[in-house]
């Protein structure tokens, strides 16, 4: 099944539920069916054909939504970039996808001076074709007929090394990616979820896909505030929610200081970063959660591990997921799938690419594949063990790893023992170059009030559970950790600043 057949059957299932609210706008499946036929009705007349990408620049707003579906009822591949990029990286990637069109707004429409030769829509109409004339175009009859084996969106990595690349998604890895979703996190039908994760990520792509299946309603947000994203679980009764671990350390922050009702969220997941034990716990204390799930995955294979028990195991990534197959091998570069680390020792994570949630390569990055796909395995550069119970717990990537005096030291578990310091709110460890040790352990710390690094090493040394190696040999006080648009804490960034 095709995304213009899902979306044919979504409107015949419930065309009066809601799909998408923002702000004062609400579109219902019944409106949202009719509303891609038109704006893919107007596409057609700009130029676009089935196969054709649409790159969309935009926040997360219900036109991104209604430009999304519109492109699967084309038949097209729609391509979300992040809009906070400058101009001439957005103009990489609407080049390097070789997109038939781009849609700006304000916030990204320096791309459009540019590239030359592909058509802008600008939903602030400012500049081109103006968003508001494509719904009124002629109905189009849909892609209905287009093979759900080809690409229905491509993904752009965030890119921290290298330019980014671009991740080539079919509807069937979708599908089945929000299907998965669907039932790892215990979705009711009528759910109503926040739609603050980028929709240029894979979080906010499967927020979008995963009400569809249950009829539910994408609540969005274009621009992250924890006091207003509060105010809009409590006004809309939101009941679940999906986000990176930032965007709910700052919601148990702003919940502190002006409480707001947040009893009708039942289901919580976060994905994209690690959460410490003390933030599992306090979104615990917070939330009183019916399912609290640690999604562990990547925007290539979205699912690798589920652990739909917070409560019991904080932080633990857990088992495969239904689609999938895990394995831990050698932890070097050149590592085979074959090459097994026994139960107990860090190894390097690979995932079977025979899931159905997996893709099948990067977009013309034959480098890209020759790094990450081995043997019919991803290798997405995580370090994790198996634990006695056979669930995984991942303890940093490969390039995270701090050689300290010919020792292994994962940041993880340091940062995680500096967290449960009361004046600690966040921290961050990275190895710094060093004469004698080769690079030294270095904690990066925004602290809620005054704390010396003197306190906090001997919090260290007070600790059964870290060796004294381990422990910081200095700490550097910020006012907030570097970080992307989806809350992944940027370690380069420290290292490159000190």
């Amino acid at each position: 099944m095709n995304f213009a057949q899902h979306l044919l059957g979504c409107a015949e299932r419930h065309p009066e539920a809601l799909a998408v609210a923002d702000g004062a706008e609400r579109v219902t499946y019944g409106e949202l069916l009719v509303a891609a036929q038109r704006i893919a009705g107007a596409l057609t007349e700009l130029g676009l054909r089935p196969g054709d990408r649409v790159a969309c620049a935009l926040r997360n707003r219900h036109e991104t939504v209604l430009l999304w579906w519109a492109t699967q009822w084309l038949g097209g591949v729609f391509v979300p970039l992040n809009w906070r990029l400058r101009p001439d990286e957005l103009q990489y990637c609407v080049e390097d996808a070789e997109s038939a069109l781009v849609v700006v707004e304000s916030a990204s429409a320096g791309v459009a001076g540019l590239i030359t030769g592909v058509p802008v829509v600008d939903v602030d109409a400012q500049q081109g074709t103006p968003f508001a004339a494509l719904r009124l175009g002629e109905p189009a009859a849909g892609a209905l007929d287009r093979d759900e084996g080809e690409p229905a969106l491509m993904l752009y990595t965030s890119g921290t090394t290298g330019r980014p690349k671009g991740v080539p998604r079919s509807a069937t890895a979708e599908r089945a990616a929000a299907l998965a979703h669907v039932a790892q996190c215990g979705y009711r039908a009528g759910e109503r979820t926040l739609g603050v994760m980028p929709l240029y990520h894979t979080m906010g792509q499967r927020s979008l896909l995963a009400m569809s299946f249950v009829g539910g309603s994408l609540h969005l947000q274009a621009d992250w505030s924890a006091p207003a994203a509060l105010a809009l679980i409590e006004q809309a009764g939101l009941t679940c929610l999906y986000l990176a671990p930032t965007l709910f350390h700052d919601l148990l922050l702003a919940q502190a200081e002006q409480p707001a009702s947040v009893a009708s969220v039942r289901r919580i997941a976060y994905a994209g970063a690690a959460m410490t034990g003390v933030l599992v716990e306090r979104c615990v204390e917070a939330f009183d959660p019916e399912v609290f799930v640690n999604h562990y995955g990547s925007t290539e294979v979205y699912t690798f591990t589920i652990n739909a028990d917070q409560r019991a195991k904080p932080g633990c990534a857990g088992r495969p997921g239904i689609n999938e197959r895990i394995r831990l091998v050698r932890p070097e570069l050149d590592a085979s799938p074959d090459e097994l680390v026994a139960p107990g020792e860090v190894g390097q994570v690979a995932c079977s690419l025979a899931s159905d949630e997996a893709f099948s390569g990067y977009w013309r990055r034959p480098d890209a594949d020759a790094k990450q796909l081995r043997d019919g395995w991803y290798f997405p550069g995580d370090l994790g063990q198996w634990d006695a119970d056979g669930d995984l717990w991942i303890v940093g990537r490969i390039d995270d790893m701090i050689i300290s005096g010919g020792e292994n030291v994962h940041p993880l578990e340091i940062e995680e023992l500096l967290v449960r310091h009361p004046a600690v709110q966040e921290a961050a460890v990275v190895g710094l170059p060093d004469e004698r040790l080769g690079h030294a352990v270095t904690a990066f710390i925004v602290a809620s009030h005054a704390v010396t690094a003197e306190e906090l090493d001997e919090h260290c040394l007070a600790s059964p559970k870290l060796a004294r190696f381990k422990r910081p040999r200095a700490y550097v006080f910020l006012d907030e950790l570097p970080k992307s648009a989806s809350g992944k804490l940027l370690r380069r960034l420290l290292k490159e600043q000190q």
